[in-house]
């Protein structure tokens, strides 16, 4: 029995997918759950599974194609079995000998139609640089690499011409242009305006130094700094609730939970998985998820669930040395906290100048609904948390 392959149930907010990468050909034998191919939407690359045993009867859309919600894609052929391979012949014909021998090498770990592009544009593609996942190297690197007059796997490596200015076209994946609508949208719809403050860290410094131990132990992860700016954050919005609101026409949503979007950093951009109702959420948990989602985000694993949401975002530049930014508006929310590195500066403390560990906070909202005097206290009410850790334990 056939067994139609469709694509999932997308989202109201993502209208197509783009075919990027087949790990299977017609005529593989496939096994449930095993990954068949990965579509990537504009917010984050999908797996899609086997729905049964059996071997891949058809391949109806071939990378780089476009594709929409509940479209079938291939067909499976239910408990058939893989053909075997044909019995080598005693002595091939000269003609494929030679077709063989002028195949580039590495032409094996490609999609059919990257294979096919490779052969009739004898490309070498361990020669170009892959952009799927793992590295892979698609159809499209090919077809970039024969646009740019890609050399025979046999011939030398061309010594570039002294003075040569080298340039390269790579088209944006649909995540990045995405990326580059969504902060043009922000720019262009929000009246943004950004405030700052530094915190000194030493008391949360302290904290993890002399309970970090006991806590990793007890809970089976490491105590970082997020959890506490997670925690603070989800307190300060308890007191100032228009931070965390959201515009919706002439309206003004206040959401009685804090849905909490942490940036985090991948191969094709930057997305932001929600930490939901955080404010219920432990240390612990805080810190879980944001592991978990660091590993799904590595092994693009990430589900359109997972960013889906999110009423408050937080942001970490400090993770690439960032000393101070001015974070962009992740429309619909109205406000995103910007973290950055963490210094020794001298700072005075009861008349004497001492070192400590600094960071400048940041915060950048939408003016439309928030003033300055509540943006500037939400701050110094996150200042004064995280100086005071055992102010967010008893919620004050």
């Amino acid at each position: 029995m056939s067994i139609e392959v469709k694509v999932p149930v997308l989202p109201e907010s993502v209208s197509d997918a783009l075919i990027a990468t087949w790990h299977k050909k017609a005529g593989d034998a496939v096994k449930r759950d095993e990954n068949l191919l990965d579509l990537e939407t504009d917010k984050v690359v999908l797996e899609v599974p086997a729905p049964i045993d059996g071997v891949l009867k058809e391949i109806k859309f071939e990378e780089g194609a476009t594709v929409t919600s509940q479209q079938v894609i291939a067909v499976i052929e239910e408990g058939a079995a893989a053909p075997a391979p044909a019995p080598a012949a005693a002595e091939a014909p000269k003609a494929e000998k030679a077709e063989a021998k002028d195949a580039p090498k590495g032409v094996d770990e490609l999609s059919p139609a990257g294979r096919r592009v490779a052969v009739e544009d004898n490309i070498d593609p361990s020669k170009v640089a892959g952009t799927g996942r793992d590295g892979r190297v698609t159809k499209e690197d090919l077809v970039n690499a024969g646009k740019g007059g890609a050399a025979p796997a046999a011939a030398p490596a061309a010594k570039p011409t002294p003075g040569a200015r080298p340039e390269e076209r790579v088209p944006m994946t649909r995540i990045r242009s995405r990326i580059a609508e969504r902060l043009m949208q922000s720019k262009n719809s929000i009246a943004m305006l950004t405030s700052f403050n530094e915190v000194n860290l030493a008391e949360v410094v302290k904290l993890r130094k002399s309970l970090g131990e006991q806590f990793e132990k007890a809970n089976g992860v490491k105590l970082g700094f997020m959890s506490f700016f997670v925690k603070a954050a989800t307190e300060a919005l308890k007191r100032y609730p228009v931070i965390n609101a959201s515009v919706d026409g002439s309206d003004i949503i206040y959401h009685g939970y804090q849905d909490i979007s942490i940036a985090v950093s991948t191969d094709k951009g930057l997305v932001t998985p929600v930490l939901r109702d955080a404010q219920d959420m432990s240390f612990a948990d805080v810190e879980k998820g944001i592991l978990g989602y660091a590993k799904k985000a590595r092994d693009g694993k990430l589900g359109l669930d997972d960013l889906q949401g999110g009423t408050f975002t937080i942001t970490n530049g400090g993770t690439f040395g960032s000393l101070l930014s001015t974070p962009i508006v992740n429309p619909p929310q109205s406000a995103i906290l910007g973290m950055h590195t963490i210094k020794e500066r001298p700072v005075v403390e009861n008349g004497q100048v001492v070192a400590a560990p600094m960071m400048y906070l940041a915060l950048s909202y939408d003016h439309r609904i928030i003033d300055g005097r509540d943006a500037v206290l939400f701050l110094v009410d996150i200042k004064n948390q995280l100086e005071n850790p055992q102010r967010m334990l008893l919620g004050l």
